[in-house]
């Protein structure tokens, strides 16, 4: 298999160092051209994805920011090969799939929505490694009509990176969940570590402090763009969020002891009802 790689920060560097361990043929761009030099010197890319490689790869595999996903693909339809699969990995879909379906359809490539649900919370190409999708869930969003035998194809080209699973959806459902599991994820924690007392914290935290503040350490460039394309999920959350808190905030000011236990019960029964564990015993 020919494969195109377009970016190679973290997401992207690592799916070209997988296909290229797995004995696939990478061609790869990225915005600084060193970076692609660099790949191909480090052995994780046979060479440039430009307009003479463009035309010869099965799979193309974006992993750039929104915007720029739309814009490589608006500019490089015209040489995208009839039979090559263009999958995105971006974190949002709807905006990318709104744009890209009516493009690919017209152009005469197929066009998937991706997104693998794997990362660190570091990001570039030396973070990248090429089993970093071993095992992660992989969501697509396809074309409206896919039957399965267009999916199980998908999955063929997507398998050298590894992934454990895959779930389909459409892009409003995606971003609604993902607004969820991830974004918030990312805002809580980002607000969180803002506290006077994370500077003293230092001997006093262990797993709960790190778990809540991992993702704070994020590129504010890309999940900006993220969240201002998924804002009305994101703004629904985080008006959940914080009515939640108001609960919780007024339970502890009024001193009421049995209201903060009714609180803290309700999340511990949702929790082990989303996880699917049986009742515990008290």
């Amino acid at each position: 298999m020919t494969t195109g790689i377009v970016g190679l920060g973290l997401i992207g560097g690592s799916m070209a160092k997988a296909y290229k361990a797995a004995g696939h043929t990478v061609f790869v761009a990225n915005r600084t051209r060193p970076t692609a030099d660099f790949a191909i010197l480090a052995g994780a890319a046979d060479g440039i994805l430009d307009e003479n490689t463009i035309p010869q790869c099965d799979l193309i595999l974006v992993t750039v920011y929104p915007d720029s996903t739309v814009r490589w693909i608006e500019e490089n339809q015209d040489i995208i090969a009839k039979d090559t699969f263009v999958i995105d990995c971006c974190g949002v879909k709807r905006e990318v799939c709104e744009r890209c379906f009516p493009i690919a359809e017209k152009a005469g490539f197929e066009f998937v929505g991706g997104h693998p649900m794997a990362g660190t919370q570091f990001s570039g190409f030396k973070y990248s490694f090429p089993t970093l999708f071993k095992g992660a869930p992989m969501v697509l969003v396809p074309k409206k009509g896919a039957d399965m035998a267009y999916l199980t194809h998908v999955k063929e080209l997507l398998a050298p990176a590894g992934f454990g699973r895959y779930s389909v959806t459409d892009a409003e459902t995606h971003d609604r969940v993902i607004g969820f599991t991830s974004q918030m994820a990312h805002i809580v924690s980002n607000a969180f570590i803002k506290s006077p007392t994370a500077r003293e914290h230092k001997g006093f935290s262990a797993g709960s402090y790190r778990d809540l503040t991992r993702v704070a350490w994020l590129n504010e460039t890309m999940w900006t763009e993220l969240f201002l394309d998924n804002r009305e999920n994101l703004i629904f959350e985080l008006d959940t969020y914080i009515n939640e808190l108001s609960k919780y905030k007024k339970a502890l000011e009024d001193g009421d002891a049995q209201s903060l236990k009714a609180l803290l019960a309700e999340g511990r029964i949702i929790k082990e009802e989303v996880d699917g564990v049986g009742k515990r015993q008290n």
